[in-house]
């Protein structure tokens, strides 16, 4: 859904939205396409993690 500029992004985000959305829905779906932006271009750059090393991350954070 990302195209060239965040104006385009939020015409696109709200012509997907039903007419009855709120204010509210309509700022949590911002939160989660700029969420989901983020990550794809931490991806792109090489700032990710595979699903084995996030597991020992987290065992290591859950020892007692």
């Amino acid at each position: 859904m990302p195209t060239a500029n965040a104006k385009q992004d939020v015409e696109q985000l709200l012509e997907h939205l039903p007419d009855t959305s709120t204010l509210e829905d309509i700022q949590y779906h911002l939160y989660v396409l700029e969420k989901i932006q983020r990550g794809r271009a931490d991806i792109a750059d090489g700032r990710s993690s595979t699903a084995a090393q996030a597991r020992e991350r987290l065992a290591q954070w859950l020892q007692p």
